[in-house]
């Protein structure tokens, strides 16, 4: 199927990699975009609430830098992948994988199955390492951490997100291969292969940002992170354990729970947001990662626009209070967030499946710019070090693929 896909410039796969999540309803999705779509600026917001209405299927993604039209304060730094602020398009071929079920929506649905059918699969090109660079050196990380805990201690904020990114300006790579390199390395519940015509995302994401079922909509926000101990069971079930009981971890995860739950009060009915689970640890190939589940029933006459309004951007990504750990990011961070910390995700008459774009590749093919981000929770009870090092652990699997090259084939 991505094989086939590839000779389309605009296309977005989305892959539950086998995980039995809550509320997913397909294994696999691969769109073929058309030509209906909106791309556009914080003002066509209301268009897109339009555009949404009484349609099958749309696809698309939120960028990071939309926060500017909820946060009109908020700065941005140029993008260098290229990816718009949003961008969503009604397929005019819906691939559908559920189980060994395969469902084809397209005006001539035979044709298309025989032309997956016979695709000849490309050749696995081997590619060079790469060389990774670092916006910030460790020193220089942990200053910042230091003033962001002074920002706390003053009282400014509770718990701030700070990311740094890692980038090549010389990154020449079949996305495709990759992309399935990073998967088989890391396979996660809300993966997606995304291309808009030079730019692309390869992600290899384990939270969902949101989903709405009908008048329900649920919130999993995801923070607290512990290495897997591989090869020894009893270390890796206490490595666990002693994610669950952190003080620390769950502190940082209880902030954005309310956050959250308060995001949520804006547009649920009164007394509908429950948190249904609290400090759950879901483990990953590479992680054990605490989560949290958020419900509520939504208001009549919400839209789309009046979600993001609420929600966005989310609270795993910011901090809390949101406006101003915003700012703080703004001022702190030293590149561009992009679609990193932005949502990739489906639309199906009315309802919403979207993800939190991290453990992600972006890639401009024109430019062979390469850029990966990376982040972790700031509290005042942080060690930077430690912090640093976390972040180092949420890269581990882009890095391998990157810089192992074709030796990962």
């Amino acid at each position: 199927m991505l094989n086939w896909a590839q000779r389309f410039n605009i296309f977005c796969l989305l892959d539950n990699q086998s995980y039995e999540m809550k509320g997913h309803r397909y294994d696999c999705l691969l769109a073929i975009g058309g030509d209906s779509f909106i791309d556009g600026d914080k003002a066509a917001l209301p268009e897109l609430d339009a555009f949404l209405k009484n349609k099958d299927w749309v696809f698309g993604h939120l960028s990071y830098e939309l926060k500017n039209a909820f946060f009109p304060a908020s700065k941005s730094r140029p993008d260098r992948i290229g990816f718009p602020l949003f961008y969503f398009f009604e397929p005019i071929i819906l691939l559908a994988i559920q189980g060994t079920e395969l469902c084809i929506q397209a005006s001539d649905p035979e044709a298309i199955f025989s032309a997956i059918h016979e695709q000849t699969l490309l050749e696995k090109k081997p590619f060079n390492s790469i060389s990774i660079n670092q916006s910030l050196s460790k020193k220089k990380y942990i200053e910042k951490i230091t003033a962001l805990q002074r920002h706390i201690q003053q009282g400014d904020c509770y718990e701030i997100n700070f990311c740094q990114e890692f980038f090549s300006d010389e990154a020449v790579i079949d996305p495709l291969l990759v992309y399935q390199q990073l998967v088989k390395l890391s396979p996660t519940p809300y993966a997606a292969f995304y291309k808009i015509n030079g730019s692309y995302l390869l992600c290899a994401s384990p939270e969902r940002f949101l989903q709405k079922e009908g008048n329900k909509l649920l919130a999993q926000p995801m923070k607290g992170t512990a290495k897997r101990v591989h090869g020894d069971s009893i270390g890796d079930e206490t490595a666990a354990a002693k994610l669950k009981a952190s003080p620390k971890e769950q502190a940082e995860n209880v902030m954005i729970v309310d956050l959250m739950r308060n995001d949520l009060s804006k547009i649920c009915q009164d007394g509908t947001v429950t948190v249904s689970e609290l400090f759950g640890i879901h483990t990953f190939p590479q992680v054990h990662q605490m989560v949290s589940t958020i419900e509520g029933k939504l208001q009549d006459g919400i839209c789309f626009s009046d979600i993001l309004e609420a929600t966005f951007p989310m609270g795993s990504m910011t901090g809390a209070p949101k406006k101003r750990v915003i700012e703080l990011i703004d001022q702190y961070e030293t590149s561009a967030r992009g679609l990193f910390s932005g949502s990739v995700g489906y639309f199906h008459k009315g309802d919403f499946d979207i993800n939190v774009v991290i453990r992600s590749i972006q890639y401009n093919e024109q430019t062979a710019y390469l850029s990966y981000s990376v982040g972790s929770g700031i509290t005042i009870y942080s060690d930077p070090e430690g912090e640093w090092e976390e972040c180092i652990l949420k890269g581990e699997a882009i890095k391998k693929v990157l810089t192992q090259g074709s030796a990962l084939c």
